[in-house]
């Protein structure tokens, strides 16, 4: 236990790193495999597995990018920057985002399922305040008020915090297009659909497109991260 007390910015940061490093891995894995996912001269099967291959590998991303808020708030706890998470508060923030993580694994594993595509549906719901309170309270910390207490020379928390919840942006995008691949290929699994094809090749280019910001978003929140410029 001392070992962990004394070394938890250290621990924390590693955490992070790997987080980090499976979210970027995981959402190229998930870019490669669609291109199988949306090839006509495949088989309806095979395209079926490759989708598999296609969830099973953005669940790691899915975990990682997860993990990146509650990490990144406690090591913001550490740094002083959220007075708010001290004594209780941390543990009440872990224990919403461990509730958050539960429903993402929750509509992995139950995905094929109507009960796996609500909870994928109640998780996005979930999203959209939470990125908007990441907006609101990064823009007043810049601003010089609100939970989030930085001064000169720790704008680059903030910032990142914005980064964060451009990219969740995203990822609903992302997870919107992934859902409708299980919604879609239920209805192919009926017979030859050239609407639902059209439909699933619109998709998954508008998702290859929105990938590349995804990955420039991602590479910038490291590099605040890792250098913390201003």
């Amino acid at each position: 236990m001392e070992f962990l007390i004394a070394n938890e910015l250290s621990i924390l940061r590693w955490i992070h790193i790997l987080a980090m490093v499976y979210w970027l891995g995981g959402e190229w894995g998930v870019f490669q495999t669609s291109y199988h996912v949306t090839n006509r001269e495949l088989s309806l099967e095979e395209r079926k597995r490759h989708m598999e291959t296609a969830y099973r590998i953005d669940i790691l991303a899915r975990t990682g990018i997860v993990l990146l808020l509650p990490l990144g708030l406690h090591m913001g706890k550490l740094f002083g920057f959220i007075p708010m998470l001290d004594g209780a508060g941390i543990w009440w923030m872990w224990l919403f985002f461990a509730i958050w993580l539960a429903m993402t694994w929750t509509a992995f594993i139950k995905r094929e399922t109507d009960i796996g595509i609500k909870v994928t549906r109640l998780e996005e719901l979930l999203r959209y305040p939470l990125i908007a309170a990441i907006f609101l309270f990064a823009f007043m910390a810049i601003g010089g008020s609100g939970p989030v207490e930085t001064g000169e020379g720790n704008h680059w928390y903030p910032w990142k915090m914005i980064l964060y919840a451009f990219a969740l942006c995203i990822g609903l995008f992302l997870r919107l297009v992934m859902r409708r691949w299980t919604e879609r290929f239920r209805i192919l699994a009926a017979g030859p659909n050239a609407e639902q094809e059209a439909a699933l090749e619109r998709e998954i280019g508008q998702a290859r497109l929105a990938a590349y910001i995804y990955w420039i978003t991602i590479a910038s929140v490291c590099f605040l991260g890792a250098v913390k410029p201003f």
